[in-house]
């Protein structure tokens, strides 16, 4: 009956993750959408556009309001973390990933290149207002792109839209974007 209850809860945890999975990815294709249909994006449109997403994603979907505001911030985290990274680097946003762009799906590529091309100064102004950046935890959704075991460096892959699994190599639950601090120094 212990390895049943198991069972159901890991199957829970399962279809959780595959819902707000789901839910982020429909989200940032609503937020590129909006975005595009606005004349100005300032950082209050694209809360404007966050929040509606969150709200078009409840109506449509099972989710919770709770689960819908947690995807709505994993989001919103995201967004903040590339706007941050398209406005400290000349190099082509792609590069935030760090991971080979054939691997993540075109849906989420096609959004994001959106988002990241029409919109870098109102992500940047979106930016500068998060309090707490660059931080992502084992359980958290995010979306495709490198992170980097805040404990001891190791990197983890995320190829798709999914949970934060915790790190493989010393199982330290922080994580940040980018390359081990030692890439970030040469």
């Amino acid at each position: 009956m212990n390895d049943e209850s198991q069972k159901s809860g890991d199957e829970h945890d399962q279809e959780r993750e595959s819902r707000l999975s789901d839910a982020y990815h429909r989200m940032l294709h609503e937020v590129t959408d909006d975005l595009e249909k606005l004349e100005e994006r300032t950082g209050k449109a694209i809360n404007q556009a966050l929040e509606g997403a969150r709200d078009r994603v409840h109506n449509a979907t099972d989710l919770t309001r709770e689960e819908a505001h947690e995807v709505m911030e994993y989001l919103r985290r995201d967004l903040q973390d590339l706007g941050a990274y398209i406005e400290s680097r000349s190099e082509d946003w792609r590069s935030w990933l760090r991971i080979d762009i054939g691997l993540i799906e075109a849906s989420i590529i096609n959004a994001l290149e959106r988002i990241a091309d029409r919109t870098r100064v109102e992500i940047t102004e979106l930016t500068a207002r998060a309090q707490v950046m660059g931080e992502w935890h084992t359980g958290e959704i995010t979306g495709p792109g490198e992170l980097v075991c805040k404990h001891c460096g190791h990197p983890l892959h995320m190829e798709k839209v999914g949970r934060i699994p915790p790190c493989a190599q010393c199982h330290h639950t922080a994580f940040r974007r980018g390359p081990p601090p030692e890439a970030d120094a040469g």
